[in-house]
């Protein structure tokens, strides 16, 4: 038995209230069970009680056993002064207060249905369990499930607004310049995410919107801040964006970082960081308010037709400055900009709508349900339970699910949990 199960319990009232009754045999009646305490004191804040005909207001305190009052050092902290009353699994010691009178304790043990603490015991604590819900979850009605996906995904957006609420302070609340900074990180992918980040964060972004409206300004000055342009190559192409920075670094003081941070092994050609800052290149200086015009679509085709271009000429036919390949356009795939809709373009636009009170959370929610789910093992494996992700809302609720609640079983947090206790 854990602390937090009779918290649940508490809160939520999962026993039967008539006829309730102190160690002492006083009757109790629960007007308010209180506020859950997540910081230091008790663990339930202004509770409300009648208690032998008489109202408390004040707050409750939890434990397995009552003895555990001791064991925590309760009767030496004047925080728990103010408790009303004891509420525990088992009684195995009498409670004295400072005034030493006894602290009127309910037996929890004696009161809560067994099939709820059955419940909770089946899935809670096996550990062989990829979910703990594993063998019930698929029981679980269609409305419920759907409501708690938009809830987790709600939620991850949440998480991935730290990342944007920090890069707007940086920024003087600039969403063009965060929206470069976080589609930089995404060109990057997994393995070079954090060095495209910080290439995008080394540029001003005044100089940056300076140098967009020329496209070979703006391929000197993303190549040569990333160090791609301190080399010497036999190439009238490399050597014309070379010149070009040399003028930008002298002009605006700038300091490169080194090509070392960006990394080709094992990658295919296509993913080459050269290719990604040339294809970042080719949509910044073609869109020169990109998230203004993001804001106002609430289609995945219209974003697709939007971000649909080819790199310039010399990036068709060549993944570096060295290597040459077919020629080709080098277009970003419908997958690609699928990353970019579920990582950067929706968690920003819900930061912006967030932030300027517009209460339009539908309009993300319809957008990504209109993304194909992506694939892992995690989506594989919920498929496999009779938990299919049908669109990248779902995939990213249910990354969500198995990451903030399945692993670290908190499955007293999670709707799906409540509901298998319950039942």
């Amino acid at each position: 038995m854990k602390e937090e199960f009779l918290y649940y319990v508490w809160q939520y009232k999962l026993f039967s209230t008539n006829q309730l009754v102190t160690t002492n045999g006083n009757g109790i009646q629960i007007q308010k069970t209180g506020v859950l305490n997540k910081n230091e004191g008790p663990d339930f804040l202004n509770a409300q009680l009648i208690i032998d005909d008489q109202l408390w207001a004040g707050n409750v305190e939890m434990h397995v056993k009552s003895s555990d009052w001791y064991m925590h050092k309760h009767e030496q902290d004047s925080n728990y002064d103010a408790v009303i009353l004891h509420v525990v699994w088992e009684h195995d010691t009498v409670i004295y207060m400072a005034n030493n009178c006894p602290l009127p304790t309910l037996v929890l043990k004696d009161v809560v249905r067994k099939e709820v603490v059955l419940n909770y015991h089946q899935f809670n604590f096996k550990n062989s369990q990829w979910i703990p819900c594993e063998k019930q979850i698929n029981s679980i009605d269609s409305f419920l499930l759907k409501n708690w996906l938009e809830r987790l995904y709600i939620e991850r957006l949440e998480q991935k607004s730290i990342l944007i609420d920090t890069l707007l302070k940086e920024s003087n609340n600039n969403y063009e310049a965060v929206l470069f900074q976080l589609i930089a990180k995404n060109f990057g992918l997994k393995v070079n995410g954090n060095a495209f980040l910080d290439l995008a964060k080394s540029i001003d972004y005044t100089i940056f919107r300076k140098v967009a409206t020329r496209e070979n300004s703006l391929m000197a000055l993303l190549f040569g801040m990333a160090g791609f342009l301190d080399e010497n190559i036999e190439n009238p192409y490399f050597f014309k964006l070379q010149e070009e920075f040399r003028y930008l670094k002298h002009k605006y003081n700038l300091k490169s970082l080194s090509k070392n941070n960006f990394l080709f092994f094992r990658m295919r050609p296509t993913n080459f960081p050269t290719i990604r800052i040339a294809q970042l290149v080719t949509l910044f200086s073609l869109h020169q308010h990109l998230f203004s015009k993001l804001l106002k679509l609430n289609t995945k085709v219209d974003v697709y037709s939007l971000l649909n271009f080819s790199v310039d000429d010399f990036w068709q036919e060549h993944y570096t400055f060295e290597t040459t390949s077919k020629k080709s356009p080098k277009k970003l795939t419908k997958s690609f900009i699928d990353l970019l809709l579920i990582n950067s373009i929706l968690p920003l636009k819900f930061v912006y709508l967030r932030n300027t009170g517009a209460k339009n959370k539908q309009s993300i929610i319809s957008l990504i349900e209109q993304v194909a789910a992506e694939k892992n093992t995690i989506i594989t494996r919920f498929a496999e339970l009779k938990i299919p992700a049908n669109n990248a809302m779902e995939s990213q609720a249910l990354l969500t699910l198995k990451n903030n609640y399945c692993t670290e079983k908190r499955c007293l947090d999670c709707a799906i949990g409540n509901r298998i206790i319950r039942t």
